[in-house]
């Protein structure tokens, strides 16, 4: 069975063609025993693994990679075939879709606990990895990977480099931030594109049914990922696919949960419940007016879809607001987000932002010590009016 696994192992690296490096592969330290990097499907988990297993120094045979599907079907234990592959002489282990294999909380701890094998795996971004058996989380340094952002799409289309910056660095030194950007590349002749098809490297390996792919996707999420990790009945997976669709007609800050639980035929615990899904699985954005907590049973203030590529896919018709809001959203996933009482989006508690177009006033955030106003349109800003497509440098 090793050997089966390793035929396949090289196979995957000798057809490895995408050599862009994502942001998150200079942020891992890959020193550490466990490692865990979550994210939703498509944006490049796998792919990032294979380049640094195809990097990575040790021999091929002291290196390997494997799905969690596979291995379930082959009825073989993790630890077993952890085992196994350490008296081999196996150092390294990377462990594909973790979220496929039953109890994998208990199989990593006890992998961690009596072999010197490094393991990294990857997981849904439902994976419930803080609460899990065995207390897993002190264990396993965990990673987040996001989808492509506006600055990573600017690198694939142009082939030229460019720095990513901190939120605090782009709000003291937005002006010559931005000049030295349009000094390289023009922005919104790449902006456009990014919104709609931007946000999954997919999107360059197929452009003619980038939607399609996308679709399966989020099917995929939907269909098998949440169900497993949720214990959803395979029968309301329609119900979740069906509110994917009504958030799509519903302006962020109108969500009427009582109309939409009617809609979908379930009751508002429920509809409490799905939307929290579809959250952790990275298919919406949750914005809440104060910190949720451990409670599901909390009503947002605004659901937005995860990026603004899925507004365009699902969407018959698109809200240009909302897709500016979705941005922003999107390209802020490190930062703490809360609904406020003026203006579109407290950020990380301090800083108010209000998104609109290239005539927008700062009414709702003039009183505001730290209030910016994110403006589309504006290649370069000047003083508290700071151009939408930079927050896309953020990682």
């Amino acid at each position: 069975m090793l050997e089966l696994f390793q035929n396949r192992f090289f196979n995957l690296l000798k057809n490895l063609k995408f050599t862009y490096k994502r942001y998150l592969f200079k942020k891992i330290d890959f020193s550490e025993k466990l490692i865990g990097i979550i994210g939703a499907r498509g944006v490049g988990k796998t792919t990032l693994l294979l380049q640094y297993l195809k990097e990575n120094s040790l021999p091929l045979n002291k290196k390997l990679y494997i799905n969690a599907e596979f291995l379930e079907y082959s009825s073989l234990k993790l630890f077993d075939f952890a085992e196994e592959f350490e008296k081999k002489g196996g150092k390294l282990l990377v462990v594909d879709e973790i979220h496929k294999y039953p109890n994998f909380e208990q199989e990593l701890k006890l992998i961690y606990d009596t072999l010197s094998l490094q393991v990294i795996f990857t997981g849904s971004s439902a994976i419930k990895i803080e609460h899990s058996k065995g207390d897993l989380s002190r264990r396993a340094v965990i990673y987040r990977m996001n989808n492509l952002s506006f600055r990573e799409f600017i690198e694939l289309k142009s082939g030229k480099e460019f720095n990513a910056y901190k939120l605090e660095d782009i709000l003291k030194n937005h002006t010559q931030i931005a000049f030295d950007i349009v000094s390289e590349i023009k922005p919104f002749e790449f902006f456009e594109e990014y919104l709609k098809f931007g946000a999954y490297p997919f999107y360059f390996e197929n452009r003619t049914n980038y939607y399609l792919k996308l679709q399966e996707s989020i099917n995929a999420t939907i269909e098998f990922d949440l169900p497993f990790i949720f214990d959803i009945k395979p029968i309301n997976t329609i119900k979740l696919k069906k509110l994917v669709y009504l958030i799509c007609t519903s302006e962020p800050y109108e969500l009427n949960i009582t109309k939409l639980a009617q809609k979908i035929d379930i009751n508002r615990n429920t509809l409490y419940q799905y939307l929290y899904y579809l959250a952790k699985g990275e298919v919406f954005k949750l914005l809440d007016s104060k910190t949720r907590g451990d409670s599901i049973f909390v009503k947002p203030q605004k659901v937005y879809l995860n990026n603004s590529n899925l507004n365009y896919c699902y969407c018959q018709t698109q809200k240009y607001g909302t897709v500016r809001e979705t941005f922003f959203a999107n390209q802020l996933f490190e930062y703490s987000l809360l609904y406020p009482e003026k203006g579109d989006f407290l950020v990380n508690k301090k800083y108010l932002f209000e998104i609109g177009g290239k005539n927008k006033k700062s009414k709702q955030i003039k009183d505001f010590k730290e209030g910016y106003l994110a403006v589309d349109s504006l290649e370069i800003g000047s003083g508290n009016k700071i151009p939408l497509w930079l927050f896309g440098f953020l990682y």
